[in-house]
């Protein structure tokens, strides 16, 4: 994914982003377009973006005690571990679009 600049947006407003790689597929795939939902809820499985390692990713969010474990679907991946306390989780996905209707879906309604 790409370095965000939400300098426009408020703090709180979903913001759409374009998944580029392979890191999550087949969930999400190269192209796929993404809703981040500042606001939203986590919960253990559900699907975040977050700034770590120097860069903006797209991962399935573990919570366990007091960190955060980010997991990528590509086995080449290393899942990242951060502490709670210090991460910075920018929202969580609540819908995903692609070029076909079959490639869109809805998160924020099966947590």
């Amino acid at each position: 994914m790409l370095p965000i600049d939400a300098g426009s947006c408020g703090s709180s407003e979903p913001f759409a982003l374009r998944v580029i790689g392979d890191d999550m597929s087949p969930e999400f795939e190269d192209g796929h377009i993404i809703i981040v939902d500042p606001g939203g809820q986590l919960k253990t499985g559900c699907f975040v973006v977050a700034k770590a390692e120097g860069e903006v990713v797209l991962r399935q969010l573990m919570i366990e005690g007091d960190d955060y474990r980010l997991c990528s679907f590509n086995v080449n991946q290393v899942d990242i571990v951060l502490n709670r306390a210090n991460c910075d989780l920018l929202g969580i996905i609540s819908q995903r679009a692609g070029k076909r209707r079959k490639h869109h879906k809805r998160y924020d309604e099966s947590l």
